[in-house]
């Protein structure tokens, strides 16, 4: 069952287009990535989603319309933008307390128990702690939803890497199954890699790539050609080709590993590694 699905998606802001016909489809039970550069329509398209803005073209998520049915979604449905959307005024208890009462699917002993494994403290004001443990906080509060779709827009951004670590490992521990969809946008892809499902790279408001993680670890390969190998490897038609320790580095698109393994040392690239060769690609006349 397709958890959110759009055809022709568009979404204009005066002359600048920040979606440009997008067609898409994220299967239930899955963690996708949604990687792209800033202006590339990531947010946008979340905002879509999440029926915060009106759109041009089809959009379903969780089988509902987002703008015309926005109460009904956000029933099954988490997001969390930054951690500083907390307000800095309000307690922990009342955050707790708030959400209890007004969303009818908040579970208040599951985030109790999740609170109960840190340092915070229920009397304390959200101004009063470390952006680490506002994550926390924030995190204990949408776990306790039980929600179909969680949607994470760059959700560690500022935070150190130890708190970033254990914010992924509980979202892939504590909340996730296969019936629970996550959408996660990040700059530090290297971080998320490890928990994908499906990777989505949006550029200039279009989606240039969509592939499960499975297919995604087979589809590319780079290869450090031995120096009489290098005409014959660039023949072979690399997407990209850089140079790493004055050594060129080419890499490959559904070109099998017998096909390189004799011309030099081949590897999986990262899923970074490969944003840089799609989003070095000679992009459409659209206005990111």
């Amino acid at each position: 069952m397709a958890c959110i699905e759009a055809r022709g998606l568009k979404k204009s802001f005066g002359a600048t287009t920040a979606l440009a016909g997008v067609d898409l489809k994220i299967e239930e039970g899955k963690i996708l990535g949604l990687i792209g550069p800033n202006g590339a329509g990531k947010s946008t398209l979340l905002n879509a989603v999440l029926g915060l803005i009106p759109y041009q073209g089809e959009l379903s998520v969780l089988g509902l319309n987002p703008w015309s049915s926005r109460d009904a979604l956000m029933r099954d449905v988490c997001f969390i933008a930054d951690v500083a959307v907390l307000p800095r005024w309000m307690r922990v208890q009342n955050a707790i307390d708030y959400l209890a009462g007004v969303h009818p699917r908040f579970d208040r002993a599951r985030a109790e128990a999740f609170l109960s494994n840190t340092q915070i403290k229920r009397t304390s004001k959200v101004s009063e702690l470390s952006k680490g443990m506002v994550t926390q906080l924030h995190l204990a509060l949408v776990m306790a939803i039980d929600a179909r779709l969680l949607v994470l827009d760059e959700p560690t951004l500022g935070l150190d890497l130890l708190y970033r670590k254990q914010f992924y490992d509980t979202l892939l521990n504590d909340y996730f199954d296969h019936k629970r969809t996550i959408v996660v946008t990040t700059h530090q892809v290297e971080e998320v890699e490890q928990i994908l499902t499906d990777v989505m790279f949006i550029n200039h408001g279009r989606i240039v790539l969509d592939c499960a993680m499975e297919d995604f670890e087979t589809r590319y390969l780079e290869l450090s050609p031995r120096p009489e190998h290098l005409s014959e490897a660039r023949a072979l038609k690399p997407i990209y080709e850089r140079q790493a320790l004055a050594r060129p580095v080419l890499m490959f698109d559904s070109v099998g590993r017998d096909a390189l393994v004799g011309l030099g040392e081949v590897r999986s690239p990262s899923i970074a590694d490969v944003f840089v060769a799609v989003m070095s690609e000679p992009a459409p006349g659209v206005a990111s």
